[in-house]
């Protein structure tokens, strides 16, 4: 039976991510630490992977009980250890430095900053997955692949692309995806932007990514799926929605996973 393998929060949205044994759903169904905070500039507008190839050579690593950050640049800048609340000013201060212009860090605790508002549930997909789509790529590893696509819930015991057959028929219901005590519900593949066609940590861009991955992906669509749905073909993870029952609720690694079945859309 498959089941839940590995959580990853991304404590400030676009930076490194960590791994947790577990996380709680937020009545908004946002996983508690994941995107809670956003770089942004004077304008509002966000500074993140799709607007500047800087933010890759960050590298940051977390103790949320602790509520420290530590952020360094590889043979640039020398880790710090920031309080993500008592050293706010700092903290923006460093990111100010770095991008060379104004930078502050916004928070939410409601719902973090997940880019697409509407499906605020955590991102799944299975390992076999990210395992092939890293082989259409010379020299990719899995964790290469797995910082590319950034998703929150990692399934084991699954084949390649078993999060594509969690959809609706087109008849405009759910399907429910039973996690241990969670439930989610399937809502779309998630369309993807300029950042994984970047490495992680160099933001080298790799030649022809988003062609090879569209042509390939064309080939593992399940036989009877609406192709309208995966159109463009640049999309991979499953985004969710959470039912509000499920506020409070823990995810764990080692969850099983039962069998989907559909729920009528609110």
């Amino acid at each position: 039976m498959p089941y839940l393998s590995k959580i990853l929060l991304y404590p400030i949205k676009s930076l490194d991510g960590m791994e947790v044994s577990q996380a709680t759903v937020l009545p908004s169904g946002a996983l508690a630490g994941d995107r809670e905070f956003a770089l942004v500039d004077e304008q509002g507008r966000w500074v993140n992977g799709k607007r500047t190839e800087l933010i890759h050579a960050i590298r940051a690593t977390y103790d949320l009980p602790a509520r420290t950050v530590t952020l360094w640049v590889e043979g640039k800048i020398a880790p710090q250890i920031f309080h993500l609340d008592e050293a706010r000013s700092r903290l923006e201060t460093w990111f100010s430095e770095y991008f060379g212009y104004p930078v502050s860090l916004q928070q939410n605790l409601e719902m973090g900053f997940p880019d697409d508002t509407s499906t605020p549930g955590p991102t799944v997909i299975s390992v076999a997955s990210l395992e092939t789509v890293a082989g259409w790529f010379p020299g990719m590893s899995l964790e290469e692949c797995r910082q590319r696509f950034r998703a929150n819930l990692e399934v084991s015991d699954a084949p390649a692309f078993w999060e594509d057959g969690l959809y609706d028929d087109g008849s405009a219901e759910l399907v429910r995806v039973q996690i241990g005590e969670v439930t989610l519900l399937s809502h779309h593949p998630c369309k993807r932007c300029i950042v994984p066609t970047r490495h992680p940590q160099t933001g080298d861009r790799t030649p022809q990514f988003q062609q090879i991955f569209s042509d390939r992906r064309r080939t593992t669509l399940p036989a009877n799926a609406l192709v309208e749905r995966f159109t463009p073909l640049y999309r991979l993870t499953l985004n969710t929605q959470v039912p509000s029952t499920e506020a409070g609720k823990t995810l764990a690694v080692g969850d099983q996973i039962q069998p989907s079945q559909f729920q009528p859309s609110q």
